[in-house]
């Protein structure tokens, strides 16, 4: 798939969201670029706001199966990988499976799922399988996990371990719309008549899988190879981190950064299209020290800070 297709096609994708998404501009970009890139997402924000909309309405655009699951504290592994059940007909155990088992998961709330659960998830996001017994499943292709954690509810949750933060390609907040499109969510609401909104699909598992194999053929210059490296290396020389960003880091940017300009009709990487997802990319893959965290200090103030230190190299 060229460049001029992915972007027709990229922009019938949104078009397709926008039908059940009202504004959330950066939102619906920063998750059609996640996807595209092959990335799994995580969301952190308040309840309400629209996060598993935006992903079931992804899910029906693309023509991929969708499945969500409600993270409880009371969630076993075999809960989402499935597991061996007696089948009295064929006699002996056959493999039933589990929700794991789908193009886009929601994973609602996962910071609710104890750590036997979360382990199985990484499993999945980093291996594309599941092992039940002592048998290992792949999942199908794609597999794409869109997870949710509420920030202010913190009772009965686990918190993420960093390695499985670190799967996460992108990690983003959605944020409150503004008054005028609050006011369209609630005339749309009426002119439909009912709660749910039907996305039509505009592509298929082929298509998408083409529009995520042409991100390949996108070129990177070494100038802009390098600044990556640049940035990332900027969050571990921060005075207020205990640990940058890892070479994973590194090779998410550019693996959305090489999305984005697909997505906008180019085979070629600018500079923009890496800055404009370094806090995303990277804020979630530094750790704070505890006297700068006391003090309000963030990972998207370690990201914007590379971002502000590190040269922009020039494109011709």
């Amino acid at each position: 798939m060229k460049g001029v297709e992915a972007r027709a096609l990229a922009e019938r994708i949104r078009a397709a969201v926008r039908v059940a998404v009202v504004g959330r501009v950066q939102a619906v970009e920063t998750i059609l670029t996640g996807l595209i890139a092959n990335g799994h997402i995580l969301i952190e924000d308040l309840p309400g706001l629209g996060k598993t909309l935006m992903a079931k309405s992804f899910a029906q655009a693309l023509g991929l199966e969708f499945q969500r699951v409600q993270f409880t504290a009371d969630l076993l592994p075999h809960d989402i990988t499935g597991g061996e059940i007696l089948d009295a007909t064929k006699g002996g155990f056959q493999f039933r499976p589990g929700p794991l088992f789908t193009n886009v998961l929601l994973a609602d709330e996962i910071n609710r799922a104890p750590p036997k659960v979360q382990s199985a998830l990484l499993e999945a996001m980093q291996e594309h399988q599941v092992t039940s017994e002592r048998s290992t499943y792949p999942l199908p292709d794609p597999f794409l996990v869109i997870a949710t954690e509420n920030p202010i509810e913190l009772e009965g949750t686990y918190p993420l371990p960093e390695a499985q933060v670190d799967r996460f390609l992108l990690k983003f907040r959605v944020g409150y719309p503004e008054a005028e499109e609050e006011r369209t969510i609630l005339a749309r609401r009426r002119a439909r008549t009912q709660d749910t909104v039907d996305v039509q699909p505009v592509a298929d598992v082929a298509s998408f899988r083409a529009l995520q194999q042409a991100v390949e053929s996108v070129e990177i210059d070494p100038s802009i190879a390098g600044y990556i490296v640049d940035l990332v290396r900027a969050t571990r020389d921060d005075a207020r981190v205990e640990v940058g960003s890892s070479p994973r880091g590194a090779l998410a940017l550019q693996k959305v950064a090489r999305a984005r300009a697909l997505l906008s009709g180019r085979d070629f990487v600018l500079p923009d299209d890496v800055k404009l997802f370094v806090e995303p990319v990277l804020a979630h893959r530094v750790i704070i020290k505890p006297e700068p965290w006391i003090r309000g200090v963030r990972g998207e103030a370690i990201a914007r800070s590379a971002l502000e230190r590190t040269p922009v190299p020039k494109t011709r």
